[in-house]
């Protein structure tokens, strides 16, 4: 079976080539610049250079793909929409085209409400346009990253994290490892058909107040965590450039799941995976705080 992966260098990719490889699959890796692989990774994969929002590419790229790992590329644009929407172009060209069978997409909790969520909306529209095909598809609905803690590294050096959801606001924490692993298995496993949803929830929905103590007592630096308004959010975000759909688009995936928002899947065994935010803070983030200047 041929399996090909976006995004294979990223938080999540990266794991799921590394898994695939482990399971005797040589994977067909898609990334615009094959350079930026691991070199131990190079050898164990077919690299092919693609820009996810050529279309052309990606269909070139999949070609007698059997399953597909498809992760919608990091928008940077003013106008965060309408690269979720080119990049959905490309997928559904790819899967209709090369009659890829399979499909594995990285979604997020937030996404079912469809609209209302910010950028969560664009990973919406791509759920849905893979729907339509009538392939076998999950999609994987993720909960929030560890690995955004990295984008605020300096803020966790100076003590504070300034936030817009309330502090005992509890959500889904995942470690992008875990959500790596299901998606590998979900690549690899024939047990499943149609259309799935399948949540990936973490160990334990946790608040930012929980966080702030989790993540003083895995650093050794005292963190503490204060909520902000939208529009003190909104300023900050306009200082370091960014464009009012992009900090709409930001803002919305708190937003937007801050009113009355339950997950349309419940936490179950099924959803929960193992690593802690505090084993991942200790290994990840403790040293590149702690011996900060």
């Amino acid at each position: 079976m041929q399996i090909a992966v976006t995004t294979p260098t990223g938080n999540v990719g990266r794991h799921v080539v590394a898994t695939l490889v482990r399971a005797g699959v040589r994977p067909r890796v898609l990334l615009r610049d094959p350079g930026r692989l691991a070199p131990d990774v190079r050898d164990e994969v077919d690299a092919v250079p693609v820009d996810q929002y050529d279309a052309d590419a990606v269909v070139a790229a999949t070609e007698d793909v059997d399953a597909l790992f498809w992760v919608d590329p990091v928008t940077g644009s003013a106008d965060p929409l309408a690269d979720y929407a080119r990049a959905t172009g490309s997928v559904v060209r790819a899967v209709t085209e090369n009659r890829i069978g399979r499909v594995v997409f990285q979604s997020s909790v937030g996404a079912e409400k469809r609209h209302g969520a910010g950028e969560i909306d664009g990973l919406a529209h791509t759920e849905t346009a893979l729907d339509d095909l009538g392939v076998d598809v999950t999609h994987l609905r993720c909960g929030y990253f560890f690995t955004n803690l990295e984008l605020q590294v300096d803020a966790l050096r100076a003590g504070t994290l300034q936030v817009i959801l309330p502090l005992d606001h509890p959500m889904a924490w995942v470690a992008p490892r875990d959500i790596a692993e299901v998606a590998a298995t979900r690549l690899l496993s024939p047990t499943w058909s149609g259309r799935c949803v399948q949540a990936v929830h973490g160990p334990a929905d946790l608040t930012w107040r929980q966080v702030g103590t989790i993540l003083t007592a895995a650093t050794g630096r005292q963190i503490s965590v204060e909520q902000i308004t939208d529009d003190a959010m909104r300023t900050q975000l306009h200082q370091v450039g960014m464009t009012d759909s992009m900090v709409e688009g930001l803002l919305g995936m708190s937003t937007g799941l801050r009113e009355n928002f339950v997950p349309e899947q419940r936490r179950t065994v099924r959803t929960t995976t193992p690593t802690t935010l505090a084993a991942w803070a200790y290994d990840h983030l403790r040293h590149r705080i702690v011996e900060a200047p």
